[in-house]
């Protein structure tokens, strides 16, 4: 007979659920009666552990966030350039998106963002983190003279998230037809080309 699942197994299995189900048949349509039948558990029960669906919604997302910083803080620790870091913390947004492929429908889910504030917040903040580590990164490229200094940084990051954005969008509807990581990162290199230096583009030309 398998063990008895603890409060916070039986949590932590709904937002998995919650998760593949949002991927299967879209966040909007998504219901407690889906979850439940998915989990094999009653409606009642899962009330039990989420209060209403709102608090479900946010504990999906804070399970978002909790990987989203997780990976960054791994990106950021594994490299020691800024340039490596800032491919780095891209790759590990697409991978993020590719990894949980209900992300981005739920990230522009208008019936969620408008319905529950709180969930709207949590995304709006990791908007706002992920933007200040490409920030930093970007800065410090500036500084040593490898990217263009008459753009703006936070311009630039938000040119890079967008670039995420847009291809995780097209990669949704194209039925996940191509790589998103690997596409994300040909454009990502792309876009950086175009903001290097003359002086970084001459070293490259001389290597």
């Amino acid at each position: 007979m398998a063990a008895r699942q603890s409060a916070e197994e039986r949590k932590a299995q709904i937002v998995t659920e919650v998760l593949r189900l949002a991927d299967r048949i879209g966040p909007d349509r998504l219901s407690t009666t889906d979850v439940a039948r998915a989990v094999g558990l009653s409606q009642p029960a899962i009330f039990r552990h989420f209060p209403n669906k709102g608090e479900l919604w946010l504990a999906v997302a804070e399970n978002i966030a909790t990987r989203l910083r997780s990976s960054w803080t791994a990106a950021k620790a594994q490299t020691s350039t800024p340039d490596a870091r800032l491919r780095a913390l891209v790759a590990a947004q697409l991978n993020a998106i590719a990894g949980t492929p209900a992300l981005p429908s739920i990230l522009f889910s208008r019936e969620l963002q408008v319905e529950n504030t709180a969930l709207r917040e949590v995304f709006r903040g990791l908007l706002a983190t992920f933007q200040g580590h490409l920030v930093d990164a970007i800065s410090n490229q500036q500084a040593s003279g490898d990217l263009r200094r008459d753009v703006n940084a936070e311009d630039i990051a938000i040119l890079l998230t967008s670039l995420v954005q847009g291809v995780a969008i097209r990669w949704t509807l194209g039925a996940r037809g191509f790589s998103l990581v690997a596409e994300g990162l040909r454009l990502f290199d792309l876009q950086m080309a175009l903001l290097r230096t003359e002086k970084d583009l001459s070293d490259g030309q001389d290597r």
